[in-house]
């Protein structure tokens, strides 16, 4: 009798969903984290500081939080594969306007905000596409499905590094747009809305089950996630946009320094991967304060290679452990807001809940950057993402804590 209803509970279809979830953003994150092959030839082009150029990554970041709620609602509304394949088709466009850019306030409306607008159409839909068709085995399928994140880090910044090399900086962005258009729009079309999430889409139809998105925002439980979110977001964008100029400070060669992304990659990957399963077993909520705890740990790692510690020996650590700290945040909270919150409005509420991350994403690169400008030294912005996580995990272990929502009437 078990057998039979979680083979209804759990059906082949959503494995499928997984693996184009996967690998839509693979595509998506790996474009924008692609950023970093892209710092120095925008630097030289234009002849910006780095503050200039790591607002691009911070306004990339910002646009696809804020932005990322209303992909979500507009995924509960049209479906899934709608709202995604549309948002593939503005990062192409936004490459493709990219690669004509005569200033770095051109590079910063398309790579920063058309590109922004795309991600946040293809990266909360998906995502939460997922969770609806999975119970027994959510927190892998969770896991799994976001290690497309750490997949397209570890593989698309050194291509597109490569790339450069070939053909400039310029053709290197047209060559993406393509790869966009054509790998990112096969996985989307995939994305189908699991039979419960289908639920209530027609008149007199049964409610899907769950919390309604205003009743979950104004939970307790929510709250403090949000405020994780917020405190927590400096310390997973940082090193995306300055980890690389920070190796090539301490002498590392530009390939190398560029790898150390990839190495945030494999990091993900692996914390992705085994996060999700073990939390499935230990529990998701205990998980996710652990690698929060984990998160800021790490920041200590690279203070000590800005400070001596043996240059990239200490910086590689750094990636992976930082890595696999993010990639197990990343892929817990998915799962947690099915656990928490039900199938009703799962996309619309992570959407919101990521718009925590969004002043993070935009002022922490941004900030560091100034820092560095002013300071010669990174030492202070990374002091400071290590405080920031340590009062991110206390507020994760409060939202563990916190009485579950209910969709009673106010």
């Amino acid at each position: 009798m078990l057998r039979p209803m979680q083979q209804e509970q759990e059906p082949r279809y959503g494995w499928v969903v997984v693996w184009a979830c996967f690998t839509a953003l693979a595509v998506i994150f790996g474009i924008a984290y692609s950023f970093a092959a892209f710092f120095e030839p925008f630097v030289a082009e234009f002849g910006a500081t780095r503050a200039d150029v790591s607002l691009v990554f911070g306004v990339t970041g910002l646009v696809y939080f804020v932005l990322g709620a209303f992909g979500g609602m507009l995924s509960d509304r049209f479906g899934p594969r709608i709202v995604t394949s549309a948002g593939m088709l503005l990062i192409a466009v936004a490459l493709l306007a990219g690669s004509r850019a005569g200033s770095m306030v051109q590079v910063t409306l398309a790579y920063g905000v058309v590109l922004g607008v795309g991600v946040a159409l293809v990266y909360t839909p998906s995502i939460g596409c997922v969770q609806p068709w999975f119970t027994r085995r959510r927190g892998l399928a969770a896991g799994i499905a976001s290690a497309g994140i750490g997949a397209g880090t570890l593989l698309v910044p050194l291509v597109a590094t490569a790339a450069i090399t070939q053909w400039q900086w310029r053709g290197a962005m047209t060559a993406l747009a393509v790869f966009v258009a054509a790998v990112g729009l096969a996985a989307t079309l995939l994305l189908k809305p699991a039979p419960s999430a289908r639920r209530g889409r027609g008149p007199g139809a049964a409610a899907v089950p769950g919390v309604p998105l205003g009743p979950a925002l104004a939970s307790a439980r929510f709250r403090w996630l949000y405020v994780m979110c917020l405190l927590g977001a400096p310390s997973m964008f940082v090193p995306f946009a300055h980890l690389s100029a920070s190796a090539r400070d301490l002498g590392v060669a530009d390939a190398q320094a560029v790898g150390l992304v990839g190495l945030i990659g494999i990091g993900s990957l692996t914390g992705r991967f085994a996060v999700g399963a073990l939390a499935d077993r230990l529990g998701r909520g205990p998980a996710l304060v652990g690698v929060m705890g984990s998160l800021g740990a790490s920041m200590l790692l690279w203070l000590a290679a800005t400070l001596g510690a043996p240059g990239y020996a200490a910086l590689a650590v750094f990636a992976l452990w930082m890595g696999l700290s993010y990639g197990g945040s990343v892929s817990l909270m998915p799962a947690l807001c099915m656990d928490f919150f039900g199938a009703r409005a799962v996309a619309s509420i992570i959407g919101t809940l990521y718009t925590g991350a969004a002043l993070g994403n935009l002022a922490g690169p941004w900030l560091a950057g100034r820092v560095f400008d002013a300071s010669g030294s990174y030492a202070v912005v990374i002091g400071g993402c290590a405080v920031l996580s340590a009062l991110a995990t206390f507020a994760a272990s409060r939202a563990v804590r916190a009485p579950a929502a209910t969709a009673a009437p106010a």
